[in-house]
């Protein structure tokens, strides 16, 4: 039996949809009848990952490590480590001061600035995350205005700008407790640039979520398998047993991974499921 772990935006699905190819579903459901286990790994919160649960997974681990469930209807929560409301506040705060976008992500709901819209609209093609927001904002994900925020526990904070030096006054209120996973991103093939990525709590990662799941269900690293396309999928990458990258991934990523699939969108994880024999 192998444990597979798979990323969602640019892995599963193209950045920001709900809906796999169906040679990926079929993949996927033959594998576990095969007597796989499979699990989504994710920076997604469990709200916005909650469309791909119908397609049956084993589990997941979602909030980029801080929300780990398995079992039936996902009911058994294995790990759940939300920020504290003052490091909340002290995030939002010294970002804020700095005119950084934000978007908020707790279990059951996401929400964002009201003007990350304007934003985004001014930015270019080509990358993976900034296709994500822009998709979310029209409605995929669920996110809603920052001033509806309804107080609910939050896990990470997602994040843009158009300078490191914006993140210089968090990272000084923050840096010793939480990362600060960021890519550069050049802006239409000229000269600038934008910024984004996510704060994220070093108490947890995808690789800490994969080992959570191996615990569970006593099953070695050695037979565990993760695939992902960018950097936020390090931990899990160097984490696994054999790691996959799609083609459309980061090129870094694909120079640590142990193999290079086709792309999302075309049929890349029911061609490596079928190469590496799980179906």
């Amino acid at each position: 039996m192998k444990l597979i772990f798979l990323d969602i935006d640019g892995t599963l699905t193209k950045p920001g949809e709900n809906t796999p190819p169906q040679s990926a579903i079929d993949a996927i459901s033959k594998a576990r009848s095969n007597g796989h286990k499979v699990f989504l790994c994710t920076g997604r919160n469990p709200d916005m990952l909650r469309p791909l649960l119908r397609y049956q997974f084993d589990g997941f681990i979602g909030c980029a490590g801080g929300y780990v469930a398995v079992g039936e209807n996902y009911g058994d929560i294995l790990y759940d480590h939300p920020m504290t409301n003052e490091e909340r506040d002290i995030a939002l705060k010294t970002l804020h001061n700095q005119g950084v976008f934000c978007t908020i992500e707790a279990e059951k709901g996401s929400w964002g600035d009201e003007n990350l819209g304007d934003f985004l609209s001014s930015q270019g093609e080509g990358n993976s995350e900034i296709e994500r927001w822009r998709k979310a904002l029209a409605g995929n994900l669920g996110i809603k205005p920052m001033s509806e925020y309804d107080g609910s526990p939050v896990y990470k904070v997602v994040i843009m700008c158009m300078d490191m030096k914006q993140l210089d006054e968090a990272k000084a209120a923050l840096g010793d407790k939480y990362n600060f996973v960021m890519q550069e991103v050049k802006v239409g093939g000229s000269s600038s640039s934008c910024i984004n990525g996510e704060i994220i709590n070093k108490d947890f990662n995808k690789g800490l979520g994969v080992e959570i799941i191996c615990k569970k269900f006593n099953v070695p690293l050695s037979d565990t398998i993760g695939f992902g396309d960018s950097m936020n999928d390090l931990e899990m990458i160097q984490t696994v047993g054999l790691s996959v990258c799609m083609a459309n991934g980061s090129e870094k990523l694909k120079s640590l991974s142990d193999m290079v699939c086709p792309s999302v969108s075309e049929d890349g994880l029911a061609k490596a499921f079928a190469e590496l024999k799980l179906i």
